[in-house]
């Protein structure tokens, strides 16, 4: 698509991308299609997966698990990290099922893994992440914020924001523009370095946390 700026000068925009969310994991497949920018597994966490993720962050144990693994070693890697804390195990297995599949998915022999509890936004301003794609799910706590592509002023990324917050900068018109995740959903996340997708990454961020606040987030990506 064409359409002139405020110098009348054309510019290019990439065509409308879109967002794709289902109550099955087969859903994620979607992020194959070539205006697919997110994919969203809707899933509800057990009641045992649930505890142990609230536990773990009432359990005042900070966790930054970083790591690259193998769909083979990934559970016995964090079985190691996770002993520490009650129900760990279920943790561990449930992490597990999301390296293999991501790995399945992407025909990844290995990902790098992140599983950080937080108590403030790591990524507070919206932005694109420079990668082909990502894998994002909030074990515990607000989910991530995101921004439909045509709601988007793209210029107003970065330094386009001229300094000012995302709120009054014009990236997006309205506040009712933001959409959230819900904990326990799995999402992939299509960046800037997907094939094709130069200029249409998924525009995101780390939600804001009230005091005591805290989150269990894990993300997975592309080590090759």
């Amino acid at each position: 698509m064409k359409v002139l700026d405020q110098e009348n000068r054309v510019t290019e925009f990439p065509e409308t991308r879109t967002a794709s969310q289902g109550g099955e994991l087969e859903i994620l497949a979607d992020i194959y299609e070539p205006l697919s920018h997110l994919a969203v597994w809707n899933r509800t966490l057990s009641p045992v997966l649930n505890r142990t993720c609230q536990g773990i962050l009432e359990s005042g144990k900070s966790v930054q698990i970083v790591m690259a693994v193998t769909p083979e070693r990934a559970l016995e890697e964090l079985n190691k990290e996770l002993a520490k804390f009650d129900g760990g195990t279920a943790l561990s297995e449930d992490i597990n099922q999301l390296v293999d599949m991501f790995c399945c998915l992407f025909d990844q022999s290995r990902v790098g893994l992140r599983l950080t509890s937080l108590d403030s936004a790591m990524c507070p301003r919206f932005h694109v992440d420079k990668v082909p794609c990502r894998l994002v799910t909030t074990y515990a706590g607000v989910a991530t914020q995101w921004l439909e592509h045509k709601d988007v002023d793209r210029t107003k990324l970065g330094a386009g924001n001229q300094g000012l917050d995302d709120d009054v900068c014009g990236l997006y018109q309205s506040t009712s523009d933001i959409k959230q995740l819900e904990s326990g959903d799995v999402a992939l996340l299509k960046g800037e370095r997907w094939h094709g997708n130069e200029g249409g990454g998924l525009v995101h961020r780390s939600p804001a946390l009230a005091m005591n606040q805290k989150r269990l987030i894990l993300t997975l990506d592309f080590m090759s």
